[in-house]
């Protein structure tokens, strides 16, 4: 491997690292850079990638301006047996970028040509300044100050993390002057921010028959709900045949739950316009405002180049590991669906998944969508098997059905089901998780594994 217009490689740490970066977050597709590695693509590792971890994000975040937080990820990797560390960079929204320390000049400002990071001429500067977005969330003030946050810090807590007193310095959640932003009010305890999720029984919006708002509270929670919610309704879809019963969501989980969040991280809340998801009886609809990033194409767009529109949003989200490596959610969306899946216009992006076929049973007979609520019984993935457990009491018989629908489904998801406090519901996942039936595999952004055969 050789170094191209969007990789760069690096033996070791050196003075120069912040050079690369800024002239990737200039550059239109963004790009990575290796440590560890040497000019020639050989592999030479890094003594304390720990340590240089450390050190990187203190360097990016102290002498890149405008702030660089939320426009590139750390990965630690091992290639042929030596630890390395990978540095994915996001073509940044407020070019042009600089070296704190020699401001918007030829000596502070870089650009990637071919596989070099070079000076940028002044008139790149002067015109890259004036083009620059100052209408973010980052710079609008919140209408109102008396924000609290005792929800977000709880979800740091909750990922490992400490917000100190200036958590909201450090988070960007503060203008220049020191008030709160609207980044600040979409994460605070309280706003006006309303999050519909609609449900219609046909394949028009003539018929509503049931309508959901969240939001008002701290978008992360809002997030939360709208992932459970949908995940709901992301019943089990069944096929049976004379051999066996195939069973499988209406929508891929995975692709559903990235397409959710990238709504979230990335809309365009600058004319206060929410993301709006719609539930039909033959499809899903989510859609976000705003169209494309400035300078990105489609194309670019689905080969996973990163332009955050709310850096501030994509690095909590990041923190409480919601989002992944940047650029990752497009890709692993188009594993389960097409580029037609995705439509685009000047002020929005809209998402459309297909649901699969409702269930038939050989012989060509219709034996409808399985799953869900319905007269008291929870629908889903071997429900004989889980009402046949003598040992499990009903309420935990219906916890466990819910997750063999849902593996990804959250605590809260289950309480919002069954009707019953999160509590409650902690204590029948112990019970299950002492018992042997259930085990939580991947933390947070992780799935629950059944285990019907331990005895």
């Amino acid at each position: 491997m050789t170094e191209t217009n969007r990789i760069e490689y690096k033996r070791e740490l050196s003075d120069g690292l912040e050079k690369e970066v800024i002239a990737f977050l200039n550059y239109r597709e963004g790009g990575i850079i290796y440590i560890g590695i040497d000019k020639e693509g050989n592999t030479y590792g890094l003594a304390d990638a720990d340590g240089d971890q450390l050190k990187i994000k203190d360097r990016l975040k102290n002498n890149i301006r405008p702030s660089a937080l939320g426009l590139f990820d750390i990965v630690s990797e091992e290639r042929d047996g030596n630890n390395i560390l990978k540095i994915i960079v996001a073509s940044g929204p407020e070019k042009p970028y600089h070296l704190k320390k020699y401001g918007m000049s030829e000596k502070g400002c870089f650009i990637r040509l071919g596989s070099a990071a070079e000076p940028m001429p002044q008139k790149m500067i002067d015109e890259l300044f004036a083009k620059r977005t100052r209408n973010s969330i980052s710079k609008i003030k919140a209408g109102r100050q008396d924000l609290s946050f005792s929800q977000l810090k709880i979800y740091y807590e909750e990922s490992g993390h400490t917000l100190g007193k200036a958590f909201a310095k450090n988070l960007e959640l503060l203008t220049e002057d020191g008030a709160f932003n609207y980044a600040g009010y979409l994460l605070a305890d309280k706003n006006n921010t309303s999050i519909k999720v609609a449900k219609y029984s046909g394949k028009t919006r003539t018929d509503l028959i049931e309508s959901n708002e969240y939001g008002h509270e701290c978008l992360v929670k809002a997030t939360k709900q709208v992932i459970d919610k949908i995940a709901v309704e992301n019943r089990t879809n069944t096929k049976i045949t004379a051999k066996e019963r195939q069973q499988a969501n209406l929508w891929n989980p995975i692709a559903l739950r990235e397409a959710i969040i990238n709504a979230f991280v990335h809309n365009d809340y600058t004319n206060e316009i929410t993301p709006k998801f719609e539930i039909f009886a033959d499809r899903i609809e989510i859609t976000s405002a705003g169209g494309l990033p400035e300078g990105l194409s489609k194309q670019e767009f689905f080969e996973g180049f990163s332009v955050p529109r709310n850096k501030e949003l994509m690095r909590i989200f990041k923190d409480l590991e919601l989002v992944e490596q940047l650029g990752s959610g497009i890709p692993r969306i188009l594993e389960h669906y097409g580029k037609e899946s995705f439509g685009f216009s000047d002020n929005f992006l809209r998402m459309t998944f297909n649901a699969k076929e409702t269930a038939v049973e050989e012989g060509g007979q219709i034996g409808g969508v399985m799953g869900g609520l319905k007269g008291g019984q929870i629908g889903g993935q071997k429900d004989a098997e889980i009402d046949d457990i003598k040992e499990l009491t009903h309420r935990q018989k219906e916890v466990l059905k819910l997750i063999a629908s849902d593996n990804r489904i959250s605590r809260s998801g289950i309480a919002e089901v069954l009707h019953i406090n999160e509590s409650a519901i902690q204590k029948h996942l112990n019970n299950l998780k002492n018992a042997g039936f259930i085990e939580r595999v991947g933390g947070t952004r992780g799935y629950w594994e059944i285990n019907l055969d331990k005895n």
